[in-house]
């Protein structure tokens, strides 16, 4: 399988890697994101640490994760 080096921005830092030349676009796209949440944070809080806002990204990532598994959990019962 290709892989292609890759340098994604997130905040104010570039991460160098290598990923399948299938995941590419979804890799660029997670970046986009990140940093458009990012965005939103800062504007809305007034929030300009990197640190904090990467964790608040994080956070509410996470928290979207908890609540699909959540929802699958509760589908599969139901069955």
């Amino acid at each position: 399988m290709e892989e292609l080096a890759v340098n994604i921005k997130i905040g104010d830092r570039a991460y160098p890697m290598k990923v399948k030349a299938v995941d590419e676009g979804r890799i660029r796209a997670a970046g986009k994101r990140i940093n458009e949440r990012i965005n939103t944070y800062s504007k809305q809080f007034g929030i300009q640490d990197q640190q904090d806002l990467l964790a608040m990204v994080a956070f509410d990532c996470l928290t979207q994760t908890m609540q699909t598994e959540d929802e699958e959990i509760q589908q599969m019962a139901a069955l």
